[in-house]
């Protein structure tokens, strides 16, 4: 967790390296992607993918985008993260951080969370 102000592709190793579930290792037939933006552009973030096993895939931007949807198979899977985060921006706690503590502010993610599968897995009809 970092200030607002700090460039996402500065926390790429710390985001790798706080993951706390145990990932399979790689295999040429079954590799583990990482899809990222282009704020993660560069040497230093394809090093650290190609360190942890991933596959990097960074999506083009502008012509090549363009060409790239007309070719594409299937429909990308971005718009999954971002109905999270819009789920999530429901909980005010998080939306504005009340929090001085990252421990409280973690806390909250979890149990807003909890509150969104929970309500997601339709117990009750």
């Amino acid at each position: 967790m970092a200030g607002a102000n700090r460039p996402d592709g500065k926390l790429a190793a710390e985001t790798l390296d706080s993951i706390p579930v145990e990932r399979p290792q790689p295999t040429p037939a079954d590799p583990q992607g990482l899809c990222l933006d282009k704020a993660y552009v560069g040497d230093e973030v394809a090093d650290l993918a190609q360190e942890f096993g991933f596959t990097l895939y960074i999506p083009p931007k502008g012509k090549e985008a363009q060409r790239v949807k007309q070719q594409a198979r299937a429909k990308a899977r971005r718009w999954v993260v971002e109905r999270t985060h819009s789920w999530m921006n429901r909980f005010r706690g998080i939306l504005i951080r009340w929090n001085k503590k990252p421990e409280n502010y973690i806390a909250l993610l979890h149990l807003a969370l909890a509150f969104i599968i929970y309500g997601r897995m339709e117990l009750f009809g």
